[in-house]
């Protein structure tokens, strides 16, 4: 059940659970059911005989679908604002990302905080955003190849999440968006659209890295089109498009293939699906490092991703990779930290369900069956 347009003014938690309860139209007894309470223990919280508990907010946040930040402090985030009043692809994007942050934040309350991980980088004086960009990619890659990772290898959200700590979600969205960077208090997000163009949505996903690390729009990065021509012209853009260019496709990697293997139109469709980027993006990489000329770089990046494939006998490769960008995708530290909640016993089975989109009941039994087979464990 979702409460519309409560009112962020209200002044205490017992006032705004009253408000949420008004708003339902439940009596208190069908309002306690419904977020899964004790009646009477919920009727002396209002009253002021007891306090909310840490579980008892979470679950009422879950089950009237607000944040539990709001409950405890009675004022909405900037996402949260934007989402009720942004339209289309960019309004589903922000809805989503404002309940994937608002959990996140609730579980910081519960006591698990994100993991997130940046890096610095020192650029030299005056250096253009782009420049930055290198430099910021540079020391990511650094601290991936730390980890024994490669950005150019795998599968990217599992490599964000587990190096620099990040939640990355896809979500079904209509034509005309491609992702958002969103940080709230203790949350960082890429949430990206899902698409059959796999070579864009790892871009895409790389350039909202960028704009993470780098800290750019602390609340929310909007990115309907990364390539569209007036976005290019934003020196935070530039940054992040540098930032996906060098972390995706490292200048050491295309220097020895070039030396290597030489380029011909064989050997530059295969390195196009080794590193998992359109060969236009190749082109253009190669064409800022002087490898080829423009000349070389007109005559490649006119290549689709699919004639790259068939001309490096890897079809089936990318047809696979193309079904899996248009899958939606849950933020794995999110669903990880929520499930650890609940075994914990610091949150009901109901916030785990609903992440997951299935019946709260089914769960549980599924789980306590689980449990029962383990010998206790989980």
């Amino acid at each position: 059940m979702q409460v519309a347009g409560y009112c962020p003014l209200v002044s205490s938690i017992p006032d705004r659970v009253r408000s949420l309860m008004a708003k339902s139209g439940l009596s208190l007894h069908d309002f306690a059911e419904h977020v899964d309470l004790d009646a009477a223990q919920l009727s002396a919280s209002l009253s002021g005989a007891s306090a909310f508990s840490v579980v008892d907010l979470a679950c009422i946040a879950d089950a009237c679908e607000i944040s539990m930040d709001w409950l405890l402090t009675g004022s909405e985030t900037p996402l949260a604002v934007a989402a009720r009043t942004t339209t289309g692809d960019a309004a589903e994007a922000l809805e989503a990302a404002r309940e994937y942050t608002s959990r996140r934040t609730d579980l910081d309350t519960l006591g698990y905080p994100q993991p997130w991980r940046p890096v610095t980088a020192t650029a030299r004086p005056g250096a253009s955003y782009a420049a930055r960009g290198e430099a910021l990619a540079r020391a990511a890659l650094k601290e991936t190849a730390r980890q024994g990772r490669s950005a150019i290898a795998g599968n990217l959200g599992e490599l964000i999440e587990e190096t620099f700590g990040a939640d990355v979600a896809v979500v079904q969205l209509g034509d005309g968006f491609d992702g958002l960077a969103a940080t709230a208090r203790g949350t960082k997000l890429i949430l990206l659209a899902a698409t059959s163009n796999p070579a864009r949505q790892r871009f895409t996903l790389a350039h909202e890295l960028g704009h993470l690390l780098a800290g750019d729009n602390q609340e929310v990065h909007l990115d309907r089109d990364i390539f569209s021509p007036a976005q290019k012209k934003d020196p935070s853009e530039q940054r992040a498009n540098a930032f996906a260019s060098a972390f995706l496709m490292p200048e050491e990697i295309l220097r020895e293939a070039i030396t290597s293997v030489g380029l011909t139109r064989a050997s530059y469709a295969a390195l196009a699906c080794d590193l998992m980027v359109s060969p236009e993006a190749l082109a253009y990489r190669l064409l800022y490092l002087r490898l080829i000329d423009a000349g070389t770089c007109d005559r490649y990046k006119r290549m689709t991703a699919s004639e790259a494939a068939q001309l490096a006998g890897r079809s089936e490769e990318f047809e696979q990779r193309a079904v899996l960008s248009q899958k939606p995708r849950l933020p794995g530290l999110l669903v990880r930290d929520t499930r650890a909640a609940y075994e914990a016993g610091k949150s009901t089975v109901r916030p785990y369900a609903t992440l997951l989109g299935v019946d709260a009941d089914e769960l549980k039994n599924e789980l306590d069956e689980r449990r029962r087979d383990n010998g206790g464990a989980a």
